[in-house]
């Protein structure tokens, strides 16, 4: 079996590990010139089921569960197993009711014990949630660890190209290209989502934490280093040009909210992305003709990404031909 990956975002390299696993031959092709610059590269890398449940569905744990083994299986050593910590100020204990309600597996902590988990922390916020069983991951070590094993096993790479060599022929296309695929994929949207890099030693956090916003939610990932994520906005628009001033304003208020040593912090990067997404915010695995498509990650790519790539590698593997299928959306094969 010769498999054609047209993207090297999450999709594309999860999808390609899942073929090249069960023994098929697979060429991936990237239109930048190297691993990155699309919006897995701004990715938050949360693999927090139970906290995306706040503003998804139920398929949101059902599919992303198993994400973070997935990860470690494939990547050894890649996944920082310690939970994630949501935390309000007093004015928005009523969110913090409201983000519970809508999610599970956490137990409510005290000002005690959130200082027990974040000592920087203690002092700051009189409660909060924790969801023991989440982790995160780097997206930028996980998109480079992941592209080496792949060239190391025998998939190959071609960047700065969208289309196979001429004197190649393949039994499937599989496309993760994202905003790219919208002119085969009509109800796909873009949701631009803005991000901060900071640079300080003041700060010391052991996983992600979540600040209950008035307008969106903000999470603080540490990167190690002393460098932190600090994401994103969520703006109904596919244009992908720079962050606005708004949005960073935004961002900084919010990470100085939840500790004011950020207020010193070095900016080291600022960018934006485009996240497709379709109507249900909920990914799809579609098949047209001999191209199966991957696409719709909104804001899920890395919890997302490892069920969808073993879907798609079923499609190929199947005994019989998968050609002129219906679109089939996340909640109904989670179904069947």
């Amino acid at each position: 079996m010769r498999i054609l990956v047209q993207g090297a975002g999450v999709a594309g390299l999860t999808a390609a590990h899942e073929l090249a696993g069960r023994g098929a031959e697979v060429l991936v092709v990237e239109k930048n010139p190297s691993i990155g610059g699309e919006a897995s590269w701004r990715a938050g890398g949360m693999l927090a089921p139970f906290c995306e449940r706040e503003s998804g569905e139920q398929a949101v744990i059902a599919l992303g569960q198993g994400a973070a083994e997935w990860w470690q299986a494939a990547l050894p050593g890649l996944v920082t197993f310690n939970g994630t910590l949501v935390v309000a100020p007093p004015r928005d204990t009523a969110e913090l009711r409201r983000f519970a309600a809508r999610t599970e597996r956490y137990s409510n902590h005290s000002a005690d014990a959130i200082a027990a988990l974040e000592p920087d922390l203690a002092g700051r916020f009189r409660a909060g949630l924790f969801f023991a069983e989440e982790a995160h991951l780097d997206p930028r070590q996980a998109l480079e660890e992941l592209h080496a094993k792949l060239t190391a096993t025998g998939v190959r790479f071609r960047f700065g190209c969208t289309e196979a060599p001429q004197n190649e022929r393949f039994d499937r296309v599989v496309d993760c290209t994202g905003m790219a695929a919208r002119q085969h994929l009509p109800d796909l949207r873009g949701v631009r989502g803005e991000m901060l890099y900071l640079e300080t030693r003041e700060v010391t956090l052991a996983r992600p934490v979540r600040l209950i916003h008035p307008r969106f939610p903000v999470y603080v990932i540490p990167r190690g280093g002393g460098r932190f994520m600090v994401g994103a906005t969520m703006i109904e628009s596919a244009d992908d040009g720079p962050v606005t001033a708004r949005s960073l304003m935004e961002l900084l208020n919010a990470a100085y909210a939840l500790h004011p040593a950020f207020g010193e912090a070095r900016v080291v990067e600022c960018s934006a992305g485009v996240r497709p997404a379709f109507p249900d915010n909920l990914p799809r695995v579609v098949e047209k003709d001999d191209t199966i498509f991957i696409n719709g990650f909104f804001r899920h790519g890395f919890l997302m990404a490892p069920a969808f790539a073993r879907k798609a590698a079923d499609i190929v593997f199947a005994d019989h031909p998968a050609k002129d299928r219906p679109h089939e959306t996340c909640r109904q094969r989670a179904i069947a």
